[in-house]
């Protein structure tokens, strides 16, 4: 079964992932240029919001913690500890060092968890593009280095003073000096097709004509005249009759026999290590979801492709918003994802959801995220914020910006249409760890009033006292095509979890923007097990909504 691990993968490496059990390694970690990411959201009327949502903090910081880690790799001995050693020396102790000493420990564990043909693929910028070269080297050996991939991310443009920076670097390594190769093509540049396919057939098919001569031929050739012009041929005279049968000999001016190569049966030419036919995502492709590192799926089917096969597990210990999760799914392989925020947990099952359908969630296990209400407690303690997300996420809800002081009393918003060319309507939520009381409930009904939203939900871990639940019932019912559905509601941890959801139109929720769904199908076994299950009642069948009151979605 694939695995989603929310935690820090560091932890989770060493706890969870066997040695000698993955194939494929990407990872695309944060590359210590001194900024917070946000995820802006699209609103799926056509508006922008205006809110932005810190995803995380890619800023690290020499501290004690750091120092701890960097006196660990340095007692360890070996190439790693003086290649660490090598960079204190000549970087000080700032932040570069602080990035290098949290990355040093998790390439050594993913190299132990690699098998013997194994790759790993790391992705970054060239502001520390040649530090993490050489802690690789220190990892996995100087032998070991397979390429320096250049990735052009982005078109030209201009940078003060200094030239335009538009690519990104993938460090390929593999666990041995053979790794597994799957040779794979690109496309021929357009100016590569005008030069040498510049001859075409009666039908139109283009073709370069290929040499037919053997002079110089390492293991020489066939001497014997051919149309009256006698040389040592590359192919023996009863071929040359077969080709020049079928019409795939060209003849030129001075009556010399030359092999036609077509076109269209070109395999195109050997992936090299500049990349400059994937295009980054731009505002238009079906596939981007506003995550800020979002990455194409191009990059990584190719990866995928020539590093790996059906069946191999890969692995991606910064998973952000699942691009390599979705890709090695839809390819057929096993994969794992790890990744320390419940934002990105929460935007993979959906995007995994939207892909693949419902039946995608009997196919992968998530191990983390609280699965009772000792661990929700757990999560609240640790992390409030943590747990507000995970909360939100259990109701397909999205979170806003945090920011002290200017939530005004919205934790988060879900968004949906239940009319037909009508306009996107929204549900407030409020997400409370701690104590409750009616005055909570109340807030929250000024807050739906104040924003002209037509539900409010609050979500809590504490049970409802008889003097909230009268306040919501006083707050009467949002009318819809479905019937009436509270405008106020309160939803514990332990009800979400054992499976209750929000009372409100079952129509399409259009919180977050939709993955495009995948061309190729979950396996046969996983659809019919999901067939299975709700003939036996385990789970419901998909509602279906009246035809002449609402346009049919997506996905249908």
């Amino acid at each position: 079964m694939n695995h989603l691990y929310y935690g820090d993968n560091l932890d989770v490496l060493r706890r969870h992932i066997k040695e000698e059990t993955v194939d494929l390694v990407y990872l695309d970690p944060p590359f210590n240029s001194n900024q917070d990411y946000n995820v802006l959201f699209a609103e799926q009327d056509g508006t922008r919001s205006a809110s932005q949502f810190k995803a995380f903090e890619d800023t690290w910081e020499w501290n004690i913690d750091a120092l701890r880690v960097y006196e660990e790799l340095v007692e360890g001995g070996g190439r790693v500890s003086d290649v660490m050693q090598a960079f204190r020396r000549f970087l000080g102790t700032n932040d570069m060092l602080a990035y290098l000493t949290m990355m040093a420990p998790r390439l050594v564990e993913l190299r132990r968890v690699l098998k013997p043909m194994g790759s790993i693929y790391l992705h970054c910028d060239p502001t520390a593009s040649h530090y993490l070269k050489l802690l690789l080297d220190a990892v996995f050996s100087p032998i070991c280095f397979r390429n320096e991939i250049i990735w052009k991310r982005t078109s030209g443009h201009s940078d003060a003073r200094r030239y335009g920076q538009v690519h990104d670097v993938l460090l390929y390594f593999g666990k041995s000096d053979a790794p597994n190769w799957n040779p794979t093509y690109q496309p021929y540049e357009q100016s590569y097709v005008e030069q040498y396919y510049r001859y075409s057939d009666e039908d139109g098919r283009k073709f370069m004509s290929a040499d037919l001569g053997a002079a110089g031929l390492q293991g020489g050739g066939y001497d014997y005249a051919w149309k009256s012009v006698r040389r040592i041929w590359r192919c023996p005279e009863e071929t040359m009759r077969r080709l020049d049968g079928e019409g795939k000999i060209f003849y030129t001016k001075n009556g010399i026999p030359r092999l036609k190569r077509y076109l269209d049966e070109s395999k195109g030419l050997p992936v090299q290590d500049v990349w400059t036919d994937i295009e980054a995502l731009r505002s238009w492709h079906a596939e981007k979801l506003g995550y800020p590192t979002q990455k194409p799926e191009g990059i990584l089917e190719r990866i995928i492709s020539v590093s790996s096969n059906e069946g191999d597990t890969v692995l991606d210990p910064f998973c952000g918003c699942g691009t390599t999760i979705s890709v090695a799914q839809k390819m057929n392989r096993q994969w794992i994802g790890i990744d320390i925020t419940n934002l990105a947990i929460g935007l993979i099952k959906s995007r995994l959801r939207d892909a693949f359908g419902d039946a995608i969630s009997r196919t992968y296990e998530v191990v983390g995220e609280p699965v009772s209400v000792p661990d929700a407690l757990e999560l609240a303690k640790q992390d409030p914020y943590q747990f507000q997300w995970w909360a939100l996420g259990l109701v397909g809800a999205r979170p806003i910006e945090q920011k002290k002081g200017s939530d005004k009393g919205i934790d988060g918003r879900l968004f949906f249409h239940d009319e037909e060319n009508g306009r996107t309507k929204q549900i407030i939520l409020s997400v409370k760890s701690g104590h409750i009381s009616v005055r909570d409930v109340r807030d929250l009904r000024g807050v739906i009033d104040r924003e002209k939203a037509e539900i409010g939900v609050l979500i809590t871990l504490e049970d409802a006292t008889r003097p909230m639940l009268t306040e919501t019932a006083s707050a009467d019912f949002y009318k819809s095509p479905w019937g009436n559905h509270p405008r106020l509601q309160i939803l514990t941890i332990a009800e979400l979890l054992a499976g209750k959801r929000i009372d409100y139109p079952p129509t399409v929720n259009v919180t977050h923007k939709r993955a495009p769904r995948a061309e190729a199908p979950l396996p046969e076994q996983y659809v019919l097990g999901v067939n299975e299950a709700v003939e036996d009642g385990e789970v419901e069948p998909i509602v279906k909504k009246p035809k002449q009151r609402h346009r049919r979605s997506q996905r249908e």
